[in-house]
C-alpha cells in the first residue's frame, strides 16, 4: 500500500508531466490560455487522482461515464480547459492522441469544453455560466435525494459576474451541501490584476456573507493542503462550500509565472526552456 507521502509525491510528478502535455498541446495548436491551464493543474490532479483514506476523492469511472453514482465536475473557468483535457486523457476518458488535435477543425477537444467530450457533463464557456449550471445540477440531485457531489472550478475574475452571487444566494438558501466550489485565486485576468480591473476581495468574507462555508488554501499547488481542504469540505452539512485556493498563474514555468501576457501558446524558444526544466523536475520526482 502506498504511503500518504508517496501518494503526494506521485501527484506532484503527475502534475509535472501533465504540465508538459499542456505546453505541447497549446504550442502545437498555436492557441490556448497557457497561464490559466497551469494555474489550475494541481487542483485538477488533486480532484481526479487524489485519495482520502485510500479512497478516490471523486467517484468516477472512465469506462462508464455518466453512471448513476458518479460525482460531477464543472469547469466554469473554461479557458483553463487544456489542463482538464490532459487530466481526462490521463484518466482514460479518451485516447491521449486526441490532444494532438486540440482546437483544430473536426477535433474532439475544442477551445472550450463541450458535452461531446467523454467525462464532460456540462458545456462551458461564457464567464459565470458554468457555476450556474453546476448549481442547477446540485439542486436537481438534492431534490432527487441523490448523494452525488458536484465540484465547480471558478476563476477569481469570474467572481465579477453578477450571476455568481445570484447562484451563491440560491445554493445557500437550498442548503446545497453537495456543491463544492473551488476558486482559482491567482489575482490575474485577461486585462490585468483582478484587484485593478474590479476588486473582488475579500473573497472568503463574501461567500461567508452569502451563507457558504469557506475553506482557505494558502498554497493551491500543495497537494497535502488541497486534500485536507477537500476532506474538511466533505464534513460540512447543510451549507455549500467554497475552497479559496491561492494559486500562481503560469505555475511551473518560471518566466510565465504571475504574468498576464501568457494567455497564449509558448514560442519555440520558450518551449525548449520550459519543457527541459519540467522534465528535469520530473526525473527528480520519479526517483
Amino acid at each position: 500500500m502506498q504511503s500518504f507521502r508517496d501518494h503526494l509525491r506521485s501527484l506532484e510528478a503527475l502534475a509535472t508531466r501533465l504540465r508538459i502535455d499542456v505546453l505541447e498541446m497549446t504550442h502545437r495548436a498555436g492557441f490556448g490560455n497557457t497561464g490559466s491551464a497551469l494555474s489550475v493543474m494541481d487542483i485538477l490532479v488533486a480532484l481526479y487522482f487524489g485519495q482520502l483514506h485510500d479512497r478516490p476523492l471523486m467517484a468516477l469511472d472512465p469506462q462508464k461515464p455518466g453512471f448513476e453514482g458518479q460525482d460531477y465536475f464543472v469547469l466554469s473557468k473554461a479557458q483553463g480547459c487544456p489542463a482538464w483535457y490532459a487530466v481526462l486523457a490521463e484518466k482514460g476518458f479518451f485516447e491521449r492522441g486526441e490532444m494532438e488535435y486540440f482546437a483544430q477543425l473536426g477535433g474532439l477537444l475544442q477551445s472550450h469544453p463541450t458535452k461531446k467530450i467523454p467525462g464532460v457533463a456540462i458545456s462551458s464557456g461564457a464567464i459565470g455560466n458554468g457555476f450556474s449550471a453546476a448549481l442547477g445540477l446540485a439542486l436537481a440531485l438534492k431534490m432527487d435525494k441523490q448523494l452525488n457531489r458536484v465540484f465547480c472550478l471558478l476563476g477569481d475574475g469570474e467572481l465579477q459576474e453578477g450571476q455568481i452571487w445570484e447562484g451563491a444566494l440560491c445554493a445557500a438558501h437550498h442548503k446545497l451541501d453537495n456543491l463544492i466550489a473551488i476558486v482559482d485565486w491567482n489575482d490575474l485576468q485577461l486585462d490585468g490584476l483582478t484587484r485593478g480591473v474590479m476588486n473582488v476581495d475579500p473573497i472568503a468574507d463574501k461567500f461567508e456573507a452569502f451563507g457558504w462555508k469557506t475553506i482557505p488554501v494558502r498554497n493551491g499547488h500543495d497537494f497535502e493542503e488541497l486534500l485536507y481542504a477537500f476532506e474538511r469540505a466533505f464534513e460540512i452539512s447543510r451549507r455549500p462550500v467554497a475552497i479559496i485556493a491561492r494559486t500562481v498563474k503560469g505555475k511551473g514555468v518560471s518566466f510565465a509565472e504571475n504574468k498576464v501576457s501568457y494567455n497564449c501558446a509558448l514560442s519555440e524558444q520558450e518551449m525548449a526552456a520550459a519543457v527541459a526544466k519540467l522534465q528535469g523536475e520530473l526525473k527528480l520526482l520519479e526517483i
